[in-house]
């Protein structure tokens, strides 16, 4: 995963963090350190620090303000803390710290090396049709592994409510969405009480990743199809399967999708190249293999299109507010407005986009 010199504002103070380290890790060696960071990502801030041949991976919420329940390091670090065992692609987490340090609070966990697809192939992977479809079904099958764990037999299962799961989220997702909302956003009103009508009854609950895409994975570098890693569980919880299976294929963009749905966070994912599954595709592979029912999932991947309108939307909001000032968020009331047109059209709603 390629890291970069730390973004100027994203600083982290390095003379404590150092001490940080030489009080809590006794394999912490006497030498060189170095901050770098990742700059893949539009939500919170992870960076690789290293010493000789000790390396961790530090991860902290972005600047400024955050939405509430939003960036939860603490509880990120417990899910990963409960899930490693069970799912070793999570990285392992090493120590959590509660803010006093660094003004944020921040977790450490293990520095896993491998490829990760994004928008261009990584150097020294060869594409081809074939691995491109392998790297697909890669991805099916590892998240029916992560739906088939008995949530009830790790730690997770004290931190969650799995209940009226589906109805929390939209009614939730609705709230924030709407706290966030700038006059120059589509509100989505039909769309939203449509999602509030058409709540599936569906009862059966597991831990989800709730941000499964293609960037979040690593595969080795010696077997390119073969997942290594799964980061940013920021969402995770224990609910509905086919919310992430929903939430999955919001990201999973495809060569015929409207071009400003596939720019919407900068250049297309590789998915869009020849040999990765479609949608549909990636969908039955996971009822094939999964054994579950997907009749509704015009439903499930409205909402999943809404709730990322509503986390763009997030985004959009505190860089309008001064609370950042990433040139990268400007122009992202335009993919708020697509994704609810998206929204829209998967659950047979007609819309006009704003300013029509």
């Amino acid at each position: 995963m390629d890291t970069r010199e730390v973004r100027q504002g994203e600083e982290l103070d390095k003379e404590k963090l150092e001490e940080y380290l030489k009080q809590n890790f006794p394999s912490y060696p006497d030498g060189p350190f170095d901050i770098r960071q990742f700059g893949a990502g539009h939500s919170n801030l992870t960076y690789e620090l290293k010493s000789g041949e000790w390396e961790a991976v530090l991860r902290r919420p972005p600047k400024g303000p955050v939405a509430q329940k939003a960036h939860d390091m603490e509880r990120e670090y417990k899910v990963i803390d409960a899930v490693h065992p069970f799912f070793p692609l999570a990285p392992a987490p090493m120590d959590f710290e509660n803010g006093d340090l660094l003004g944020k609070p921040f977790f450490i966990m293990e520095r896993k090396h491998g490829v990760v697809y994004d928008t261009e192939w990584p150097e020294g992977v060869t594409p081809s049709v074939e691995l491109a479809r392998n790297i697909s079904r890669e991805m099916v099958d590892r998240l029916v592994e992560l739906h088939d764990i008995d949530y009830t037999k790790t730690p997770i299962k004290n931190m969650v409510k799995p209940e009226g799961f589906m109805g929390r989220q939209v009614e939730g997702w609705i709230r924030r969405f709407d706290k966030a909302h700038t006059p120059d956003s589509e509100e989505g009103k039909e769309l939203k009480r449509w999602l509030l009508d058409h709540i599936p009854d569906n009862e059966e609950s597991t831990i989800i990743h709730y941000d499964y895409k293609l960037n979040n994975a690593m595969f080795s570098k010696d077997e390119p199809d073969r997942m290594i890693g799964l980061f940013d569980w920021e969402m995770t919880t224990v609910g509905d399967p086919l919310a992430d299976v929903g939430a999955a294929m919001s990201y999973w963009i495809e060569a015929d999708d409207p071009e400003d749905l596939k720019q919407g966070l900068g250049k297309p994912p590789l998915t869009t190249e020849e040999g990765f599954y479609t949608r549909k595709e990636f969908m039955e592979r996971y009822a094939e293999k999964s054994g579950r029912d997907l009749r509704h999932m015009d439903f499930y991947l409205a909402f999943a299109y809404f709730k990322l309108a509503g986390i763009v939307q997030q985004i959009y909001y505190r860089y309008q507010k001064g609370q950042t000032d990433d040139p990268r968020f400007r122009h992202m009331n335009h993919f708020v407005n697509r994704l609810i047109k998206q929204a829209s059209v998967q659950a047979g709603l007609e819309m006009k986009s704003k300013g029509e």
